[in-house]
């Protein structure tokens, strides 16, 4: 369905366009056993973004799902379904709650369903967590982000399919809008300007003026001070991990969030997708990683002085994952070094020895750095240690080399390295023999 089928409509129409969504339901991951739990009773319905984007024809990253009364016990509900229907194939399921904010995450093998009892919120202070409490349905609906996610259908009992919405919802979803539910949504919660670019790459959707002017307003009166760095942190953690993530930085960028971040930070767009392009599809290559560093090259030219350990504060602050921090930091510091040395770089053994400890992230990004810059030698040498230089193996290893006569120590290491130069540059011919006699030479 089109986003032009959903325009503001009447009781029939909306019926139908819920009943759309009922269709769509039980063919996505975990869809059946909500469907299944809720079929007897009256208050569970899907809301939010899953309402939205099979609406849209697309396909939800998650379920969600509200209700009367205690997430947990629906989420219990569905779980048992599941294993009622899986139980002799060894899959697992597993709910999380979360007290505070009466919500319930179910995972059923790769499926996610967010439960959560309906509830209104209110805020003590600007950007701090909300204040929890029950809520009707429609306040439910009116605590949400943006019109486009503030759309339910109920699921069960007699009121299976039937459509509720915020006044503008369908006609914002139809005319691919964003737009708050009121004046005060992004200095109540400033998260919300993040999500604001967020969706405008994935939906292709813009905001409404107001919502614009209010989004500028808020920057400018310094809102996202006001939040965590933990939950700015989760929030830019979500968009480097978006389908169009290089669309979804240049979103926050035009937006004003990244320079209201930190000045350091900033993207510059045809660099992260030259580097991402360059970067290995493969388990090892982490592209969120990759377009985080590429945020913070600028910081070179900001802070000289404990660059290293101001780019670690940084990360901490935004509670990225030691690994990840460590990662991203080594990127960004590696990778204009590498692309500097790469200019010199004449023999494969040359660029073996100035890439092979580094991330792959750095090496992408310094092959874009390069390129930007001009130098296409440097650039050509990044890429080829990533598409075939590193894959270049030793078929001799340190046995080998103890039971032809050498010391045990570094002098093993340094024989084979030795080897493995002569085998980068051609020298060598094929097999374990040629290898060691290189290894072995001078012996």
């Amino acid at each position: 369905m089109r986003a032009g089928d959903v325009a503001e409509a009447s009781v029939s129409q909306r019926q139908h366009t819920g009943e759309a969504a009922l269709q769509a339901l039980p063919e996505l991951p975990g869809g059946r056993e909500l469907l299944a739990a809720a079929q007897r009773r009256e208050d569970v319905e899907l809301v939010g973004g899953a309402v939205r984007d099979v609406l849209l024809g697309g396909t939800p990253r998650e379920l969600d799902v509200s209700v009367d009364g205690s997430a947990e016990t629906f989420a219990e509900e569905v779980v048992s379904i599941f294993y009622d229907r899986f139980a002799e194939d060894g899959v697992r399921a597993a709910v999380q709650s979360h007290e505070r904010f009466g919500t319930a995450v179910v995972r059923l093998d790769g499926a996610r369903i967010d439960v959560a009892a309906r509830r209104a919120e209110s805020y003590a202070v600007p950007g701090a967590l909300p204040d929890v409490r029950a809520g009707t349905p429609e306040q439910d609906l009116q605590r949400r982000d943006f019109t486009v996610n503030a759309i339910a259908v109920s699921l069960g009992g007699v009121r299976r399919g039937e459509l509720r919405a915020a006044p503008h919802a369908l006609e914002d979803l139809a005319a691919s809008r964003l737009r708050v539910l009121h004046d005060a949504s992004f200095t109540d919660d400033p998260t919300r300007l993040l999500r604001l670019a967020r969706y405008r790459a994935r939906l292709r959707f813009e905001p409404d003026e107001h919502t614009a002017r209010l989004a500028a307003e808020a920057i400018a009166a310094g809102a996202l001070a006001t939040v965590s760095q933990a939950r700015i942190g989760a929030e830019l953690r979500l968009a480097l991990v978006e389908s169009d993530a290089v669309g979804a930085l240049e979103s926050l960028q035009r937006l004003g969030v990244l320079s209201a971040l930190h000045e350091a930070i900033e993207l510059d767009a045809p660099l992260a997708r030259a580097a991402l392009a360059a970067l290995p599809a493969e388990a090892a290559a982490w592209p969120d990683v990759l377009l985080l560093a590429s945020l913070l090259l600028p910081a070179h030219d900001y802070d000289t002085t404990d660059y290293e350990t101001r780019l670690r504060a940084l990360l901490d602050g935004y509670e990225i994952p030691a690994a990840e921090r460590e990662r991203t930091v080594h990127s960004a510091i590696l990778a204009p070094r590498i692309a500097e040395r790469l200019q010199r770089a004449r023999t494969p053994s040359q660029v073996y020895e100035i890439a092979h400890d580094a991330p792959l992230e750095a090496v992408a990004l310094a092959a874009a750095l390069a390129q930007a810059e001009g130098n296409g030698e440097a650039a050509g040498a990044a890429l080829r240690w990533l598409s075939q230089l590193r894959h270049v193996r030793l078929a001799i290893d340190g046995d080998d080399l103890l039971g032809a006569g050498v010391a045990a120590g570094p002098e093993i290491g340094r024989r084979l390295r030795l080897a493995l130069s002569r085998k980068l540059d051609g020298e060598l011919g094929d097999g374990r023999k040629a290898e060691l006699s290189a290894a072995l030479e001078d012996l």
